[in-house]
């Protein structure tokens, strides 16, 4: 079947790549073509089998979860990443997205629905355990507390374009792009551009490519 998913199983312990397999075997829609044992096997493989999605686990030894989906997104296979993980610490979470991880998921969660994720990630969806995904003690929490013109400029930001190109492609003056960027992260609680982006993917702000 051609229109199947294609999965790659990154995982230092082979009992939980047989879990993992076993659990996805029972959908019709997704197909395992591939096991790692450590990130290190798990570039080499996903450079060689380009899966659609890589189930990929945060700590390994040679190479952790991190490093290879830094190395994965650098190569351009195109495959989505899925974390997973025993940990919820939400310097850990930012870590995965910004090493360009499409979502973050814990492993002992007991309603883990691998399934249901892999599908998610490989629409082009960010999925994050609800254990993760709580929204930080910040003072704008709601969609609608940006505007329109805002959601734009914050979508370029995460593009990781400068006020000056921003400018360019909105037909703004950059010191309004720089005055949108402030009242943004005024409104958001948010200081830093790099807390800003992973607060906008989480949230659902913008659109991932």
């Amino acid at each position: 079947m051609e229109d199947k998913i294609t999965v790659l199983l990154v995982d230092d312990h082979a009992l939980v790549r047989r879990g993992f397999r076993r659990m996805l075997e029972d959908d019709e829609t997704l197909r395992v073509v591939g096991e790692a044992s450590d990130g290190a096997e798990g570039v080499k493989l996903a450079t060689q089998l380009k899966p659609d999605v890589i189930v990929m686990d945060c700590q390994m030894p040679v190479m952790n979860g991190l490093e290879a989906t830094r190395k994965i997104v650098n190569a351009n296979t195109g495959a989505a990443i899925l974390m997973l993980s025993m940990h919820s610490e939400d310097t850990l979470v930012k870590q995965a997205l910004e090493a360009g991880a499409r979502g973050y998921v814990l492993k002992e969660a007991l309603n883990l629905d691998l399934a249901g994720a892999i599908k998610s990630v490989a629409a082009g969806q960010t999925v994050l355990d609800p254990k993760v995904a709580k929204p930080q003690a910040l003072k704008g929490e709601r969609e609608s507390g940006l505007t329109q013109r805002e959601l734009e400029v914050l979508q370029h930001i995460v593009a990781g374009k400068s006020n000056k190109e921003i400018a360019s492609e909105l037909e703004l003056s950059a010191n309004t792009v720089a005055v949108h960027r402030a009242n943004i992260m005024e409104r958001l609680g948010i200081h830093k551009t790099a807390e800003l982006v992973v607060y906008a993917i989480r949230h659902g702000l913008v659109n991932l490519p």
